[in-house]
């Protein structure tokens, strides 16, 4: 038996027969060629791009029908990554300067996919696997070789070094249990697909494929991140009965949908989602949420070579607003050399997270700014709205947005065109600087709402991507949690209220003790809000005050972790009501 440690990127449990695939890489011909080939190389070339395009849009559209659009969006970006004239331009080049298709894709590809893993962004690193897709896809079309996946026998764990998007999306959902893969992290297109399926995965094993033989029995554990090759009796049999547990936990959290977030002793907190594009609502509203506490915007801006107009923002919006029928807050844009818009001229930057992105961004590109205001007030006709500014540091951001805020709440009235006359603004707490603040930020807002992500990176100094540093970068560590109460008091003084939209608003372990910080609203993850109701429901408020309390007194995370871990054990054991 072998226990192989990963990163757990989709829950729940999976147990069957290992497949490892190994996805041939194809003999790729080198070969100079005449002047007098060049045309037909070239024309080679293009008509491998319509073919390869063609048989994309056909993924894409079964991805729409059977997972969902977000996922079909994948395959979106993969058709504009053929349709570029960066790549186009240059595989023609190596290929008039005497260099067949093959290698000429080959080598354009190889040069393009080095950018992106160069890149600090892990959500930029990860895009070198779909252009490596892509380019693989071309040189199989040039040299008439198959694309396809090849078909799975039935509860079938596939193992592999790596997936490729169009490989997980056009497995058969039936056949495969799980997913275990050397390579990826949560932003993988492996992660985001297995999500989508609702398929166990664990990524980032070192020496899977070395661990791992076609036909072992393998469980694929997706809640502890952890893969066990050929279990013995009792790890087999308890691992079963666990995944039995976690079916029939799932199960019964949804006699909780329509219940309200509130303690035994009478507090009540507001559970919202956070939504990424206007198909994830339907999640949002099928697991209970009371609104959307984070809209993210960038779905609208990325992928495209010119910014999206009023009208498809206040569409998209309006839309949104209207499924969920429930209060909608709407982050503006938050991008930077991150994740880079072609038709801004963006700097390069050493760490593009301290750098020109999110409000600072948008201040300085003020057209821009206000017609993304412009669409959000417009769609505040059409439901309750609210507007949030994120990255915010200083104050003299919050009233420079205000003020632009304002100039287009004036031409709207000027044009006759309806909104919310009293919309409700405020920002995401993600530095300490605007922590420490709190108290002079909360007279120029109506609510924050903490962004625990960037606010632990920053607090602890730890790039939240980085393994070496994994070990400090925790949002339960004490500092994190005296920046919380700092803010949650200093809100409360003025009458505002705080909501938590990071990763710790859905972690089962912060849930009691965020409860015990007095925050109000807290907004996640679709597929966590049933679990985070049960905690609710099961914990008294005052017993949530006392365990808040110590781990504010804590000196260190692991005095932390043991304080949430045993508390949360003893929730879990509570009966659903």
């Amino acid at each position: 038996m072998k226990k192989l440690r990963g990163m757990a990127v989709s829950p729940g449990i999976s147990i069957g027969k290992a497949l490892v695939y190994v996805k041939e890489a194809p003999e790729i011909p080198r070969r100079k060629i005449g002047e007098g080939e060049v045309k037909g190389e070239i024309s080679r070339f293009h008509q491998a791009l319509d073919e390869a395009k063609a048989e994309l849009q056909e993924i894409c559209q079964k991805a729409r029908e059977n997972i969902g659009e977000e996922e079909a969006a994948i395959f979106e970006a993969h058709i504009m990554m053929l349709e570029d004239p960066t790549l186009i331009e240059a595989v023609e080049k190596r290929i008039r300067s005497g260099l067949n298709a093959e290698a000429a894709v080959k080598e354009a590809v190889e040069e393009i996919s080095a950018r992106f893993e160069a890149m600090e962004s892990e959500y930029f690193r990860e895009r070198a696997a779909d252009v490596r897709d892509v380019g693989d896809r071309v040189i199989r079309k040039l040299l008439g070789l198959q694309t396809s996946l090849l078909k799975l026998p039935k509860e079938t764990i596939v193992v592999a070094r790596d997936l490729m998007p169009s490989d997980t999306a056009q497995m058969d959902r039936q056949s495969v249990l799980g997913f275990a893969t050397e390579l990826g992290g949560k932003t993988s297109h492996t992660a985001i697909l297995a999500r989508a399926l609702k398929i166990p995965a664990v990524v980032g094993i070192s020496n899977l494929l070395e661990s791992v033989s076609t036909g072992e029995t393998i469980i694929v554990d997706g809640n502890e991140g952890l893969v066990v090759v050929e279990p013995d009796e009792a790890t087999l049999r308890r691992y079963v009965e666990a995944k039995r547990e976690y079916e029939e936990y799932q199960k019964m959290l949804m006699a909780l949908k329509e219940l309200p977030a509130e303690t035994p002793d009478g507090r009540r907190v507001e559970l919202a989602a956070n939504v990424g594009n206007v198909d994830e609502v339907d999640d949002a509203v099928e697991a209970g949420a009371e609104g959307i506490g984070l809209l993210r915007t960038e779905f609208l801006y990325l992928n495209r070579e010119t910014p999206p107009t009023e009208e498809e923002q206040y569409k998209a919006y309006r839309t949104i607003v209207e499924r969920m029928k429930a209060p909608v807050i709407i982050r503006t844009l938050d991008v930077g050399g991150d994740k880079p818009l072609p038709y801004i001229r963006m700097p390069e930057e050493a760490n593009p997270f301290l750098g020109w992105r999110a409000i600072r961004l948008c201040l300085d590109e003020p057209e821009l700014f206000k017609t993304q205001l412009r669409a959000i007030l417009r769609a505040s006709a059409h439901g309750k709205v609210r507007v949030m500014f994120p990255m915010v540091a200083d104050i003299d951001e919050v009233r420079e947005a205000k003020k632009l805020l304002r100039e287009a709440m004036d031409e709207l009235r000027e044009e006759g065109v309806k909104f919310d006359e009293n919309l409700e603004v405020g920002i995401m707490v993600e530095t300490p600087a605007a922590a420490v603040m709190a108290d002079v930020l909360a007279g120029e807002v109506d609510f924050f709402s903490i962004g625990t992500n960037d606010l632990t990176q920053y607090t602890m100094a730890a790039d939240r991507t980085n393994n070496k540093v994994a070990r400090i970068y925790n949002h339960l560590h004490p500092s994190v949690l005296r920046l919380i109460r700092m803010v949650v008091d200093a809100a409360h003084s003025k009458g505002r209220w705080v909501g938590v939209c990071g990763e710790m608003a859905g972690d089962p372990q912060a849930i009691p003790i965020l409860l015990g910080l007095d925050i109000d609203e807290l907004s996640m993850a679709p597929q966590s809000i049933l679990e985070a109701k049960h905690i609710i429901r099961s914990i008294e408020y005052k017993e949530a005050k006392r365990l808040a309390e110590k781990a504010l007194a804590a000196a260190t995370l692991e005095e932390v972790l043991k304080l949430t871990s045993e508390a949360l054990k003893a929730l879990k054991k509570k009966p659903i009501k």
